[in-house]
């Protein structure tokens, strides 16, 4: 098991000037940010960052909202990171989301819900090394 994670602040949450709450919840949380960047995304990027859904019908509709706005990308470290992570995070429909929660608090729909948590050890993994190289983490 791994005690790093990864997320991103989505462009939903950066558009509504939601980015520094909900970094304060994740320290809040518990969790050390050891990368951090702020970036918009092409939707080269964001289809492969997703390349894992592209059979999926919502595909076309992920890409397009990923790329339309800057996100935060960050690698989280804490003892049981990624379970841990996505207890704070609150379930993906915030209606579902317990009260507390970031997406609960921030998102607006299962589509724009505010911040992506990696689902695995390995994934968080795959997905920090998308966005950050060995020296940008600490």
């Amino acid at each position: 098991m791994s005690n790093r994670t990864f997320t991103m602040v989505k462009p939903d949450a950066t558009a509504k000037g939601h980015t520094g709450a909900i970094i304060n919840d994740i320290i809040a949380g518990g969790f050390a940010i050891k990368a951090m960047k702020w970036i918009k995304l092409t939707k080269e990027q964001a289809g492969e960052f997703y390349a894992v859904h592209s059979e999926r019908p919502f595909y076309g509709e992920l890409v397009d909202f990923m790329s339309s706005g800057p996100i935060v990308a960050a690698i989280l470290e804490k003892e049981n990171a990624v379970a841990d992570f996505r207890t704070l995070i609150g379930a993906t429909n915030p209606a579902q989301a317990a009260d507390g929660t970031i997406r609960k608090k921030y998102a607006a729909s299962i589509g724009e819900n505010a911040v992506h948590g990696s689902d695995s050890d390995e994934n968080a993994a795959i997905e920090g090394d998308f966005f950050f190289s060995k020296l940008e983490r600490f």
